[in-house]
Protein backbone atom coordinates (compact mmCIF):
# COMPACT_ATOMS: atom_id res chain seq x y z
CA UNK A 1 0.00 0.00 0.00
CA UNK A 2 3.06 2.30 0.62
CA UNK A 3 4.50 1.91 -2.70
CA UNK A 4 0.87 2.97 -4.03
CA UNK A 5 0.44 5.49 -2.57
CA UNK A 6 3.75 7.07 -3.17
CA UNK A 7 3.70 5.98 -6.86
CA UNK A 8 0.04 8.14 -6.91
CA UNK A 9 1.55 11.06 -5.41
CA UNK A 10 4.39 10.92 -7.55
CA UNK A 11 2.13 10.79 -10.27
CA UNK A 12 0.28 13.68 -9.12
CA UNK A 13 3.20 15.69 -8.72
CA UNK A 14 4.54 15.09 -11.96
CA UNK A 15 0.94 15.97 -13.46
CA UNK A 16 1.25 19.49 -11.16
CA UNK A 17 4.63 20.17 -13.01
CA UNK A 18 3.08 20.07 -16.79
CA UNK A 19 0.66 23.10 -15.59
CA UNK A 20 3.31 24.58 -14.56
CA UNK A 21 1.90 25.05 -11.10
CA UNK A 22 3.80 24.75 -7.54
CA UNK A 23 1.59 22.77 -5.44
CA UNK A 24 1.90 20.76 -1.73
CA UNK A 25 0.41 17.49 -1.38
CA UNK A 26 -0.69 16.10 1.65
CA UNK A 27 -2.37 12.99 1.70
CA UNK A 28 -3.67 11.78 4.92
CA UNK A 29 -5.28 8.27 5.06
CA UNK A 30 -7.09 6.64 8.23
CA UNK A 31 -8.42 3.36 9.22
CA UNK A 32 -10.88 3.96 12.03
CA UNK A 33 -12.51 1.60 14.32
CA UNK A 34 -14.71 2.50 17.28
CA UNK A 35 -16.48 0.01 19.92
CA UNK A 36 -18.93 2.61 21.84
CA UNK A 37 -20.99 1.59 25.74
CA UNK A 38 -23.68 2.96 27.18
CA UNK A 39 -26.25 1.40 29.89
CA UNK A 40 -23.64 -1.55 30.37
CA UNK A 41 -24.05 -2.53 26.42
CA UNK A 42 -22.82 -2.25 22.99
CA UNK A 43 -24.60 1.02 21.64
CA UNK A 44 -22.45 1.03 18.59
CA UNK A 45 -19.69 -0.91 16.45
CA UNK A 46 -18.87 0.63 13.47
CA UNK A 47 -15.31 1.43 11.41
CA UNK A 48 -14.55 3.61 8.20
CA UNK A 49 -11.55 4.23 5.82
CA UNK A 50 -10.99 7.65 4.57
CA UNK A 51 -8.46 9.06 1.89
CA UNK A 52 -7.96 12.72 2.28
CA UNK A 53 -5.64 15.08 -0.32
CA UNK A 54 -5.11 18.45 0.41
CA UNK A 55 -3.61 20.42 -2.26
CA UNK A 56 -2.29 23.75 -1.35
CA UNK A 57 -0.79 26.12 -4.73
CA UNK A 58 1.78 28.77 -4.40
CA UNK A 59 2.28 31.68 -6.68
CA UNK A 60 4.87 34.40 -5.48
CA UNK A 61 2.87 35.13 -1.86
CA UNK A 62 -0.43 33.78 -2.82
CA UNK A 63 -1.95 30.64 -1.41
CA UNK A 64 -4.99 28.36 -2.06
CA UNK A 65 -6.20 25.08 -0.45
CA UNK A 66 -8.20 22.51 -2.38
CA UNK A 67 -9.64 19.12 -0.12
CA UNK A 68 -11.49 16.01 -1.28
CA UNK A 69 -12.02 13.26 0.20
CA UNK A 70 -11.27 10.43 -3.06
CA UNK A 71 -9.25 7.02 -3.33
CA UNK A 72 -6.35 6.27 -4.84
CA UNK A 73 -8.26 4.46 -7.64
CA UNK A 74 -9.31 8.12 -8.71
CA UNK A 75 -6.36 9.16 -10.29
CA UNK A 76 -8.42 12.04 -12.75
CA UNK A 77 -10.30 12.75 -9.99
CA UNK A 78 -7.49 14.01 -7.81
CA UNK A 79 -5.48 15.65 -10.96
CA UNK A 80 -8.96 17.79 -11.10
CA UNK A 81 -8.36 18.85 -7.45
CA UNK A 82 -5.29 19.88 -8.80
CA UNK A 83 -6.61 22.11 -11.20
CA UNK A 84 -9.05 23.78 -8.89
CA UNK A 85 -6.18 24.54 -6.46
CA UNK A 86 -4.04 26.33 -9.05
CA UNK A 87 -7.06 28.35 -10.44
CA UNK A 88 -7.75 29.65 -7.39
CA UNK A 89 -4.23 30.47 -6.07
CA UNK A 90 -4.67 33.32 -9.25
CA UNK A 91 -7.46 34.86 -7.20
CA UNK A 92 -6.45 34.67 -3.59
CA UNK A 93 -5.06 37.66 -1.67
CA UNK A 94 -1.23 38.09 -1.45
CA UNK A 95 -0.11 37.72 2.20
CA UNK A 96 2.38 40.07 3.99
CA UNK A 97 4.76 37.53 4.14
CA UNK A 98 6.37 35.22 1.56
CA UNK A 99 5.50 31.63 2.20
CA UNK A 100 7.90 28.83 2.42
CA UNK A 101 7.85 26.11 -0.03
CA UNK A 102 9.41 23.26 1.48
CA UNK A 103 12.61 21.71 -0.45
CA UNK A 104 12.95 17.62 0.84
CA UNK A 105 16.80 16.90 0.64
CA UNK A 106 16.59 12.90 1.01
CA UNK A 107 13.00 10.70 1.47
CA UNK A 108 11.57 10.04 5.49
CA UNK A 109 9.56 7.21 6.05
CA UNK A 110 8.90 6.01 9.79
CA UNK A 111 6.66 3.32 10.73
CA UNK A 112 8.09 2.56 13.93
CA UNK A 113 5.07 3.55 16.02
CA UNK A 114 3.02 1.26 14.05
CA UNK A 115 2.36 -2.29 15.65
CA UNK A 116 -0.07 -3.95 12.85
CA UNK A 117 -1.34 -6.34 16.22
CA UNK A 118 -3.29 -3.27 18.33
CA UNK A 119 -4.50 -2.61 14.36
CA UNK A 120 -5.87 -5.99 13.92
CA UNK A 121 -7.30 -6.14 17.13
CA UNK A 122 -10.75 -8.21 16.94
CA UNK A 123 -14.43 -6.83 18.25
CA UNK A 124 -14.11 -10.25 20.40
CA UNK A 125 -10.66 -9.01 21.95
CA UNK A 126 -11.61 -6.00 22.41
CA UNK A 127 -14.75 -6.52 24.30
CA UNK A 128 -12.89 -9.14 26.17
CA UNK A 129 -10.81 -6.18 27.33
CA UNK A 130 -13.96 -4.22 28.62
CA UNK A 131 -15.46 -6.97 30.10
CA UNK A 132 -12.24 -8.14 32.51
CA UNK A 133 -12.27 -4.42 33.56
CA UNK A 134 -15.76 -4.07 33.88
CA UNK A 135 -16.55 -7.96 35.53
CA UNK A 136 -18.87 -7.79 38.31
CA UNK A 137 -18.40 -3.90 39.06
CA UNK A 138 -21.83 -3.16 37.12
CA UNK A 139 -25.05 -3.34 39.17
CA UNK A 140 -28.82 -2.65 38.61
CA UNK A 141 -27.82 0.96 39.41
CA UNK A 142 -24.61 1.05 38.24
CA UNK A 143 -24.26 0.93 34.60
CA UNK A 144 -21.35 0.84 32.35
CA UNK A 145 -20.61 3.40 29.41
CA UNK A 146 -17.22 4.21 27.35
CA UNK A 147 -15.17 3.60 23.98
CA UNK A 148 -12.76 1.94 22.68
CA UNK A 149 -11.16 3.78 19.67
CA UNK A 150 -8.44 2.39 17.90
CA UNK A 151 -6.91 2.80 14.03
CA UNK A 152 -3.63 3.20 11.71
CA UNK A 153 -3.14 6.90 10.17
CA UNK A 154 -0.82 7.67 7.25
CA UNK A 155 0.42 10.57 6.17
CA UNK A 156 2.41 11.13 2.97
CA UNK A 157 3.44 14.18 1.27
CA UNK A 158 4.53 15.10 -1.62
CA UNK A 159 5.71 18.59 -3.73
CA UNK A 160 6.64 20.25 -7.06
CA UNK A 161 9.97 21.58 -5.66
CA UNK A 162 11.19 17.78 -4.47
CA UNK A 163 11.18 14.51 -5.39
CA UNK A 164 11.50 12.86 -2.07
CA UNK A 165 8.40 12.07 0.01
CA UNK A 166 7.83 11.80 3.49
CA UNK A 167 5.54 9.36 5.05
CA UNK A 168 4.62 8.38 8.38
CA UNK A 169 2.60 6.03 9.69
CA UNK A 170 1.15 5.06 13.34
CA UNK A 171 -0.96 2.95 15.12
CA UNK A 172 -3.05 4.04 18.43
CA UNK A 173 -5.97 3.15 20.87
CA UNK A 174 -8.01 5.08 23.26
CA UNK A 175 -10.03 3.62 26.30
CA UNK A 176 -11.85 5.04 28.68
CA UNK A 177 -14.26 3.44 30.85
CA UNK A 178 -17.09 5.26 33.27
CA UNK A 179 -19.25 3.56 35.68
CA UNK A 180 -22.32 5.71 36.76
CA UNK A 181 -25.07 5.34 39.27
CA UNK A 182 -28.23 5.94 37.40
CA UNK A 183 -29.69 7.37 40.73
CA UNK A 184 -27.25 9.18 42.73
CA UNK A 185 -26.08 10.51 39.67
CA UNK A 186 -21.80 10.32 40.03
CA UNK A 187 -19.56 8.98 37.73
CA UNK A 188 -16.26 7.17 37.82
CA UNK A 189 -13.49 6.74 35.03
CA UNK A 190 -10.27 5.59 33.85
CA UNK A 191 -9.09 5.68 30.81
CA UNK A 192 -5.40 4.71 28.93
CA UNK A 193 -3.96 4.90 25.53
CA UNK A 194 -2.17 2.73 23.65
CA UNK A 195 0.43 3.11 20.83
CA UNK A 196 1.22 -0.73 20.89
CA UNK A 197 -1.24 -3.69 21.83
CA UNK A 198 1.09 -4.24 24.71
CA UNK A 199 0.50 -1.43 26.15
CA UNK A 200 -3.33 -2.03 27.43
CA UNK A 201 -3.74 -3.32 30.93
CA UNK A 202 -7.14 -4.47 32.02
CA UNK A 203 -5.62 -4.83 35.60
CA UNK A 204 -4.73 -1.17 36.28
CA UNK A 205 -7.97 0.08 34.88
CA UNK A 206 -9.85 -2.32 36.70
CA UNK A 207 -8.06 -1.37 40.22
CA UNK A 208 -8.80 2.15 39.85
CA UNK A 209 -12.08 1.52 39.18
CA UNK A 210 -12.81 -0.55 41.87
CA UNK A 211 -10.93 1.67 44.16
CA UNK A 212 -13.13 4.67 43.11
CA UNK A 213 -16.28 2.56 43.17
CA UNK A 214 -15.51 1.83 47.31
CA UNK A 215 -15.19 5.38 47.51
CA UNK A 216 -18.04 6.72 46.19
CA UNK A 217 -20.68 3.74 47.58
CA UNK A 218 -18.99 4.21 51.23
CA UNK A 219 -17.80 7.90 51.80
CA UNK A 220 -19.98 10.70 52.32
CA UNK A 221 -20.53 13.09 49.55
CA UNK A 222 -20.77 16.79 50.65
CA UNK A 223 -20.39 20.12 49.46
CA UNK A 224 -16.78 21.94 50.56
CA UNK A 225 -16.70 24.92 51.35
CA UNK A 226 -15.11 27.79 48.72
CA UNK A 227 -11.64 29.07 49.86
CA UNK A 228 -7.73 27.72 49.45
CA UNK A 229 -6.93 23.98 49.01
CA UNK A 230 -4.10 21.89 48.39
CA UNK A 231 -5.18 20.03 45.50
CA UNK A 232 -3.54 16.59 44.03
CA UNK A 233 -4.00 16.76 40.06
CA UNK A 234 -4.34 13.71 38.45
CA UNK A 235 -2.91 12.72 34.84
CA UNK A 236 -6.15 13.46 32.82
CA UNK A 237 -5.90 16.91 34.47
CA UNK A 238 -2.34 18.18 33.98
CA UNK A 239 -2.42 17.39 30.42
CA UNK A 240 -5.42 18.99 29.71
CA UNK A 241 -3.32 22.16 31.72
CA UNK A 242 -0.01 21.71 29.50
CA UNK A 243 -2.06 21.51 26.40
CA UNK A 244 -3.22 24.99 27.32
CA UNK A 245 0.47 25.81 28.38
CA UNK A 246 1.18 24.59 24.71
CA UNK A 247 -1.25 27.08 23.23
CA UNK A 248 -1.21 30.40 25.45
CA UNK A 249 2.22 29.95 26.65
CA UNK A 250 5.13 28.72 24.24
CA UNK A 251 3.55 29.32 20.79
CA UNK A 252 5.35 31.89 19.07
CA UNK A 253 3.14 33.13 16.42
CA UNK A 254 0.23 33.75 18.93
CA UNK A 255 3.20 35.54 21.28
CA UNK A 256 3.27 38.14 18.79
CA UNK A 257 -0.42 38.00 18.05
CA UNK A 258 -0.90 39.18 22.16
CA UNK A 259 -1.85 36.15 22.82
CA UNK A 260 0.20 34.82 25.65
CA UNK A 261 1.49 34.93 29.43
CA UNK A 262 5.14 34.21 28.05
CA UNK A 263 6.69 36.85 26.07
CA UNK A 264 10.43 37.49 24.75
CA UNK A 265 11.85 39.50 27.72
CA UNK A 266 11.10 36.01 29.82
CA UNK A 267 13.92 34.10 27.89
CA UNK A 268 16.29 32.58 30.93
CA UNK A 269 13.58 33.98 33.49
CA UNK A 270 12.46 31.68 36.49
CA UNK A 271 8.67 31.59 35.87
CA UNK A 272 7.95 28.59 37.01
CA UNK A 273 8.66 26.33 39.71
CA UNK A 274 12.29 24.57 39.92
CA UNK A 275 10.56 21.44 39.51
CA UNK A 276 8.61 21.94 36.22
CA UNK A 277 9.93 20.88 33.10
CA UNK A 278 8.66 20.89 29.80
CA UNK A 279 9.63 19.30 26.48
CA UNK A 280 8.32 18.50 23.43
CA UNK A 281 9.86 14.76 22.87
CA UNK A 282 9.43 13.01 19.45
CA UNK A 283 11.28 10.20 20.39
CA UNK A 284 8.12 9.17 22.85
CA UNK A 285 6.80 6.40 20.69
CA UNK A 286 3.68 6.59 22.55
CA UNK A 287 2.94 9.82 21.43
CA UNK A 288 2.76 8.73 18.02
CA UNK A 289 5.61 11.25 17.21
CA UNK A 290 6.48 12.62 13.98
CA UNK A 291 10.07 12.61 13.79
CA UNK A 292 10.35 14.93 10.91
CA UNK A 293 8.41 18.12 10.09
CA UNK A 294 6.06 19.14 7.44
CA UNK A 295 8.76 21.00 6.03
CA UNK A 296 11.76 18.57 6.24
CA UNK A 297 13.43 19.68 9.96
CA UNK A 298 14.35 16.94 11.27
CA UNK A 299 13.10 16.94 15.06
CA UNK A 300 14.47 16.05 18.38
CA UNK A 301 13.66 16.78 21.77
CA UNK A 302 13.04 20.79 22.50
CA UNK A 303 12.87 22.22 26.01
CA UNK A 304 10.65 24.95 26.32
CA UNK A 305 11.06 25.31 29.83
CA UNK A 306 14.02 23.74 32.26
CA UNK A 307 13.61 23.46 35.62
CA UNK A 308 11.01 26.23 35.91
CA UNK A 309 13.47 28.80 33.66
CA UNK A 310 11.92 29.37 30.40
CA UNK A 311 13.81 28.62 27.53
CA UNK A 312 12.33 29.45 24.48
CA UNK A 313 9.24 29.53 22.09
CA UNK A 314 8.03 26.79 19.09
CA UNK A 315 7.91 28.60 16.00
CA UNK A 316 5.87 26.82 13.30
CA UNK A 317 7.01 27.40 10.07
CA UNK A 318 3.99 29.96 8.37
CA UNK A 319 4.42 31.82 12.22
CA UNK A 320 8.56 31.93 11.36
CA UNK A 321 7.64 33.18 7.87
CA UNK A 322 5.16 36.07 9.06
CA UNK A 323 7.81 37.33 12.01
CA UNK A 324 10.88 36.72 11.04
CA UNK A 325 11.81 34.18 13.24
CA UNK A 326 13.43 30.81 12.63
CA UNK A 327 10.97 27.52 12.52
CA UNK A 328 11.68 25.22 15.45
CA UNK A 329 10.90 21.96 13.81
CA UNK A 330 6.95 22.61 15.38
CA UNK A 331 4.62 22.36 11.85
CA UNK A 332 3.25 18.46 12.76
CA UNK A 333 0.31 17.63 12.66
CA UNK A 334 0.69 17.20 16.42
CA UNK A 335 3.60 17.73 18.82
CA UNK A 336 4.92 14.91 21.34
CA UNK A 337 4.31 16.89 24.68
CA UNK A 338 6.37 15.86 27.71
CA UNK A 339 6.25 16.51 31.50
CA UNK A 340 9.31 15.31 33.15
CA UNK A 341 8.46 13.31 36.36
CA UNK A 342 9.69 14.15 40.19
CA UNK A 343 10.48 11.86 43.16
CA UNK A 344 7.56 11.21 44.45
CA UNK A 345 7.19 7.58 44.60
CA UNK A 346 3.13 7.35 44.81
CA UNK A 347 2.04 5.50 41.55
CA UNK A 348 -2.24 5.14 42.35
CA UNK A 349 -4.63 6.41 43.77
CA UNK A 350 -4.87 3.74 46.61
CA UNK A 351 -0.84 4.61 47.94
CA UNK A 352 -2.20 8.51 47.46
CA UNK A 353 -4.76 7.84 50.31
CA UNK A 354 -2.62 5.66 52.56
CA UNK A 355 0.41 8.44 52.45
CA UNK A 356 0.41 10.39 55.77
CA UNK A 357 -0.75 13.99 55.47
CA UNK A 358 -0.81 17.18 57.18
CA UNK A 359 -3.40 19.06 55.33
CA UNK A 360 -6.70 18.02 53.99
CA UNK A 361 -6.30 16.92 49.90
CA UNK A 362 -8.29 17.53 47.43
CA UNK A 363 -7.86 15.23 44.76
CA UNK A 364 -9.16 16.26 41.21
CA UNK A 365 -8.76 13.91 38.45
CA UNK A 366 -10.20 15.06 35.59
CA UNK A 367 -10.83 18.79 34.76
CA UNK A 368 -14.19 19.45 32.45
CA UNK A 369 -15.85 22.62 30.40
CA UNK A 370 -12.24 24.50 30.15
CA UNK A 371 -11.40 27.79 28.60
CA UNK A 372 -9.32 30.38 28.81
CA UNK A 373 -10.06 33.30 31.06
CA UNK A 374 -7.37 35.94 30.20
CA UNK A 375 -4.90 34.36 27.49
CA UNK A 376 -2.54 37.50 28.67
CA UNK A 377 -2.68 36.05 32.25
CA UNK A 378 -2.59 32.32 31.61
CA UNK A 379 -5.60 32.33 33.52
CA UNK A 380 -7.78 29.12 32.96
CA UNK A 381 -11.27 27.89 34.29
CA UNK A 382 -12.45 24.39 34.76
CA UNK A 383 -14.69 22.11 36.82
CA UNK A 384 -14.04 19.02 38.44
CA UNK A 385 -15.87 15.60 37.36
CA UNK A 386 -15.56 11.98 36.97
CA UNK A 387 -13.66 10.46 40.42
CA UNK A 388 -12.51 13.72 42.50
CA UNK A 389 -11.99 13.12 46.52
CA UNK A 390 -11.16 15.46 49.42
CA UNK A 391 -8.70 13.10 51.40
CA UNK A 392 -8.90 14.84 55.28
CA UNK A 393 -5.86 14.65 57.34
CA UNK A 394 -7.31 12.32 59.55
CA UNK A 395 -7.19 9.98 57.33
CA UNK A 396 -10.91 9.77 56.13
CA UNK A 397 -12.10 10.73 52.93
CA UNK A 398 -14.78 12.53 51.94
CA UNK A 399 -16.83 12.30 48.35
CA UNK A 400 -16.91 16.29 47.36
CA UNK A 401 -19.56 17.55 44.47
CA UNK A 402 -18.28 19.37 41.67
CA UNK A 403 -15.72 22.60 42.37
CA UNK A 404 -14.73 25.20 39.68
CA UNK A 405 -10.78 26.64 39.93
CA UNK A 406 -10.17 29.75 38.09
CA UNK A 407 -6.18 30.46 38.46
CA UNK A 408 -3.25 31.16 36.13
CA UNK A 409 -1.22 28.53 34.82
CA UNK A 410 1.78 30.81 36.04
CA UNK A 411 0.22 29.79 39.80
CA UNK A 412 0.03 26.08 39.05
CA UNK A 413 3.34 25.26 37.94
CA UNK A 414 4.84 28.03 39.91
CA UNK A 415 5.75 28.48 43.82
CA UNK A 416 2.66 26.40 44.36
CA UNK A 417 4.01 23.23 43.07
CA UNK A 418 4.92 20.72 46.04
CA UNK A 419 5.61 17.77 44.57
CA UNK A 420 5.59 15.89 41.04
CA UNK A 421 5.18 11.72 41.20
CA UNK A 422 7.96 9.65 39.37
CA UNK A 423 5.89 7.91 37.33
CA UNK A 424 4.96 8.92 34.32
CA UNK A 425 2.16 8.01 32.12
CA UNK A 426 0.99 8.65 28.16
CA UNK A 427 -2.17 10.37 28.31
CA UNK A 428 -4.46 10.31 25.05
CA UNK A 429 -5.87 13.75 24.17
CA UNK A 430 -7.25 12.55 20.70
CA UNK A 431 -9.81 14.82 18.96
CA UNK A 432 -12.65 12.51 17.76
CA UNK A 433 -13.81 15.20 15.37
CA UNK A 434 -11.95 15.83 12.20
CA UNK A 435 -9.38 13.52 10.27
CA UNK A 436 -7.70 10.95 12.34
CA UNK A 437 -4.98 12.68 14.58
CA UNK A 438 -4.02 10.20 17.55
CA UNK A 439 -2.45 12.73 20.17
CA UNK A 440 -1.23 11.79 23.97
CA UNK A 441 1.43 13.68 26.62
CA UNK A 442 3.51 12.21 28.59
CA UNK A 443 2.39 13.30 31.91
CA UNK A 444 3.23 12.53 36.09
CA UNK A 445 1.14 10.73 37.71
CA UNK A 446 0.33 13.09 40.24
CA UNK A 447 1.01 16.49 40.87
CA UNK A 448 0.17 18.49 43.96
CA UNK A 449 -0.22 22.17 44.22
CA UNK A 450 -0.76 24.34 47.28
CA UNK A 451 -3.04 27.22 48.01
CA UNK A 452 -5.16 26.85 45.05
CA UNK A 453 -8.70 29.02 45.17
CA UNK A 454 -11.74 26.93 44.30
CA UNK A 455 -14.60 29.58 43.09
CA UNK A 456 -17.39 27.74 42.97
CA UNK A 457 -18.55 24.29 44.98
CA UNK A 458 -21.96 22.53 43.48
CA UNK A 459 -24.30 21.84 46.36
CA UNK A 460 -25.09 18.18 44.41
CA UNK A 461 -24.10 16.13 42.23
Amino acid sequence: MKEKILQTLKNLREYALTKNCEVVLYFHEEDSYLMRFANSAISLNTNEHLIRLEITAYDDKRRASYGMITDLSRLDEMKSGIDAACEMVKHAMPLTYQPTIPVYESAFNDESAYDPELVQMSNEEKLAFINSVSAELETEEIKLSGIFSSGVNTVAIMNTRSEHPIYVKTSDAQVSIVLAHNVLKWEVQSEQSAQQKGDLDAASMRDELEFLLERYTNDAPQQIPLGKYNIVFGSAAIADLLNFMRFIGVNGGLMKRGFSFLKEEDFGAQKFSPLFTFVDDPTRRETFPFRRDLYGIDREPFTFIENGVFKTFAWLQDDADEFGQTPTGHTVPHVSLRMDGGFNPVESLEELLKTPRETDLLYIPFLHYMNIVNPSKGVLTGSSRFGALLLKKDGSVVVPYNVRLTQSLLDIFGSGLAWISKKTVPYNTSSSYGARNPTSIIVPRFMQVNGLEISHSNSSY
